[in-house]
């Protein structure tokens, strides 16, 4: 017993490296080590013998591992002392030429929607972009036939063979938000439900994903009117133009009755669009009461309440403001791009003025 401690702890002693103590403990204690051995050897003693011999090698086992972890730590502690010497920074010296940081058009836009609907009184609500196809179709009063659900227009989630669970979808709107928010707070009610939404379509104008924004107001007197000046206040805060001229041609959505959508006055004279003035019209929203089915859905009495609601692509309204010609643009991650339409971290968005 001696003779091994003596040997292996000097051994341990001169370790030089991590390797190296590891063959020393491998050849002392590993499965096919000495002490190893040693208390294989166990078996074949007498009774007497076992209890007189066990204790020492246990006692030699324990020493040896002892020492072991010791002259790792003492290892790790000479490595990180030599890495302190050898790495080092001279602070005095000048540093990289420091580059700022830019907003992204969507985050910029949206802050700059927030802030103008906080100012007329609504809140924002947000959920979550996976949903069950009940908050984002039968609750909206869309119908099972209606070619928004068939899945050349709808991403479906994949489903397990025997899975009963509703089918979920990635939402193709922030409507369902509207949903929860009715279920959550009931009426009266004002907020805006901004976020991602996803839709199988792409092209110059359209994205698989592309950001929306949509605004909910319900109360017992609201009518097309509180829509339409909702409406006009906004972009004319948005598009900071104080004549802004906008038409509500009759449409039809299901989860509004009557729907409208809207256009606003613009002019494309010389290849560039200017708004509030000229005779084109350019759609840029779709709004309307909101259909008494989709109040219960959201556990309001449409004989007490009513409302009007309204969407809009965050993405356009900013390629409209800031002139961006093409949607794509938005989600190639081009630092040019960014660099030439990003806004400074610390602007503040347009506001309302009034």
């Amino acid at each position: 017993m001696d003779d091994l401690r003596d040997k292996y702890v000097t051994r341990i002693r001169d370790a030089a490296d991590a390797d190296a103590l590891e063959a020393v403990r491998l050849a002392a204690v590993g499965k096919k080590g000495e002490v190893a051995l040693k208390m294989r050897e166990l078996g074949k003693m007498s009774p007497e013998e076992r209890q007189a011999e066990g204790p020492k090698l246990n006692a030699l086992k324990d020493e040896i591992n002892a020492a072991i972890a010791a002259r790792k730590a003492a290892l790790e502690d000479a490595a990180l002392d030599a890495r302190l010497r050898e790495e080092w920074l001279d602070v005095t010296l000048p540093t990289r030429t420091r580059r700022q940081g830019s907003i992204h058009p969507i985050s910029q836009v949206t802050e700059e929607v927030t802030a103008i609907f906080a100012d007329m009184g609504f809140s924002v609500a947000e959920g979550p972009q996976i949903e069950t196809d009940w908050y984002n179709f039968d609750a909206l009063n869309i119908p099972g036939h209606h070619p928004a659900r068939a899945e050349m227009d709808t991403f479906y989630m994949h489903r397990a063979e025997g899975d009963n669970r509703p089918p979920h979808v990635l939402r193709t709107h922030t409507s369902p938000v509207q949903i929860k928010a009715m279920e959550a707070t009931g009426a009266p009610l004002r907020a805006i439900c901004p976020g991602r939404v996803y839709r199988a379509d792409y092209d110059q104008t359209h994205t698989p994903m592309f950001n929306q924004v949509e605004g909910i107001a319900i109360d017992r007197d609201i009518s097309m009117a509180n829509l339409k000046w909702c409406l006009e206040e906004f972009c004319r805060a948005f598009f900071e133009v104080d004549g802004i001229d906008l038409r509500f041609r009759a449409s039809h959505f299901p989860f509004t009755e009557p729907s409208a959508e809207v256009d606003i006055r613009c002019s494309w004279e010389g290849g560039t669009l200017k708004l509030g003035e000229g005779d084109d019209w350019l759609e840029i929203l779709g709004s309307g009461m909101i259909h008494p089915k989709v109040l219960q859905a959201g556990g309001i009495d449409p004989e007490q309440w009513q409302g009007f609601a309204f969407g809009m692509g965050i993405d356009r309204i900013a390629m409209l403001k800031y002139g961006i010609p093409d949607l794509r643009a938005f989600f190639d991650s081009d630092l040019r791009w960014l660099r030439h339409y990003g806004f400074a971290a610390l602007q503040a968005p347009a506001r309302h003025a009034g």
